[in-house]
């Protein structure tokens, strides 16, 4: 049974009531603690503007805050999903009483947007790769525009003149050495490296990943379980109540089969979550 669930029952409308306090305070110290500040960024196109963002590390210390102060209970480790550009923090908890469970579920999902520091050598690095860019493409164009001459030209060079045409080029395109063999001796005629140039624009590539930052956005608004699936932004936490028969547990129970004793340990412990979360 999710806490919150309509029930005609007085001790589960007691129980709601508690949810409801809870859920608020908890969306209260979430809403301070993705509290938006500005930071300076790079787009692509090297235009530098501002971005609003929040630190996830307070959440992820709020959270296992909240787990350090949760003794008995069995504890999920605060974790943190890394799908690309949306995220989600969260931890999970449970305990016995009686025959009922109670488990509890945390949670803040949130957008990851990508932008480049504001320094030079986020445009340097771009510079180096036009000009790569640009130098290949040139080079590999005229070597593609007269392939045929180039071949045939470094072919008589390498004293294969005096065989058939038809039979060169058998052997060159069916002798992979040979052919790498002439398209290297083409490349050093054309005084271009492309494979220097291939390692170069790696590291440039890994170095301007190294530069990218990241800023993330969310909002506070309360979502359930299908938001939270969806990837819609905001918080979530949730409290259920389970009855346990031979390892099962049933969302559906008759709380007026409840002992008293029983009412009085979840509302106790419920009162005590209440506490823990807005310490």
């Amino acid at each position: 049974m999710r806490l919150g669930s309509r029930s005609p029952n007085e001790f589960i409308q007691q129980l709601n009531q508690k949810n409801e306090v809870i859920q608020n305070l908890f969306r209260t110290n979430m809403t301070d603690l993705t509290k938006m500040i500005d930071v300076k960024v790079m787009m692509g196109d090297s235009t530098i503007t501002e971005q609003k963002t929040f630190d996830p590390k307070l959440v992820t210390d709020y959270f296992q805050k909240i787990n350090l102060n949760l003794k008995d209970w069995s504890l999920q480790e605060v974790s943190i999903t890394n799908n690309e550009d949306l995220r989600r923090i969260f931890t999970k908890f449970e305990i016995m009483e009686g025959n009922y469970l109670i488990s509890g579920h945390i949670s803040l999902q949130f957008h990851v947007l990508l932008y480049y520091k504001p320094i030079q050598r986020v445009l340097d690095c771009q510079k180096e790769l036009s000009d790569i860019v640009d130098l290949t493409k040139n080079n590999k164009q005229e070597i593609s525009d007269n392939s045929d001459q180039f071949v045939l030209n470094k072919l008589k060079e390498m004293e294969y003149k005096d065989f058939d045409h038809q039979k060169l080029f058998e052997i060159f395109y069916e002798n992979d050495e040979f052919r790498e063999k002439v398209y290297a001796e083409i490349e050093k005629d054309a005084g271009i490296n492309f494979q220097e140039l291939s390692e170069k624009k790696t590291k440039l590539f890994n170095e301007l990943d190294s530069l990218l930052i990241e800023t993330y956005q969310t909002t506070s608004v309360l979502i359930d379980d299908n938001r939270l699936i969806t990837g819609e932004e905001g918080c979530l936490c949730t409290i259920d109540l389970e009855f346990v028969k031979n390892r099962n547990k049933e969302g559906l129970f008759d709380p007026r089969k409840m002992s008293d004793s029983v009412k009085e340990n979840i509302l106790k412990r419920l009162n005590k979550f209440e506490k823990i979360i807005n310490s």
